[in-house]
């Protein structure tokens, strides 16, 4: 009987270390989880910044690319090419994952060019379509709350002369007021510089 009883104990005892083995490794995996995360947004704004004195020039010209992983020459671009080009470095090619989303939510995305399939030389490279993109396959997040820009966010404004759209990736660095620097390429090469709130700002995502 007693032996009985110990033999239960002992196997209850291994239950309440098992789970509290559970519980621990459980909250080590979330916070190796969130790391990642944040080294993943820093890895792209670090990317980002290796386009800067590289890409010295903008150029919005019509171009055929190889696909996938097509690109311009390197020392020319527009805005969404220091997303597409961060974003390659970590093997993420937006350029084949946004042609093969708009093949399977063409509906979603905007017409604005009248073009009634997709294009892998140019739907990429266009802001329009990057936010639709991201909207669907990451987080959207606030517009106003500068505490909520985390590094490697993506922001997209538009511009008032035209309502032109643009996109940059958020920096590491910050003002002395604590807002973010944006790494883009707003017509002098990619840079980074002081312009999240100077415009009015469309969309905030992480992905």
């Amino acid at each position: 009987m007693i032996t009985t009883i110990l033999i239960g104990l002992k196997r209850l005892k291994n239950r309440f270390i098992a789970i509290g083995l559970m519980v621990f490794l459980s909250s080590v995996i979330a916070t190796v989880a969130q790391a990642g995360v944040v080294s993943s947004g820093n890895k792209l704004a670090h990317d980002a910044k290796k386009q800067i004195g590289v890409t010295v020039g903008y150029d919005p010209a019509y171009r055929q690319l190889d696909f996938p992983r097509g690109d311009v020459p390197q020392h020319i671009g527009v805005c969404t090419d220091v997303v597409i080009r961060a974003y390659r470095l970590q093997n993420i090619d937006l350029q084949q994952l946004v042609n093969h989303d708009m093949k399977n939510n063409w509906s979603a995305y905007p017409k604005i060019w009248g073009l009634s399939g997709t294009d892998s030389n140019i739907d990429h490279r266009r802001v329009p379509n990057l936010e639709v993109f991201f909207a669907h396959r990451g987080q959207s997040l606030s517009l106003t709350d500068k505490s909520s820009f985390k590094v490697g966010d993506i922001v997209t404004w538009r511009l008032p002369n035209g309502n032109l759209p643009h996109i940059g990736i958020v920096s590491d660095k910050k003002t002395m007021n604590g807002t973010p620097l944006i790494i883009h390429n707003i017509g002098r090469g990619t840079q980074e510089n002081d312009i999240l709130f100077a415009y009015p700002i469309s969309g905030h995502f992480r992905y």
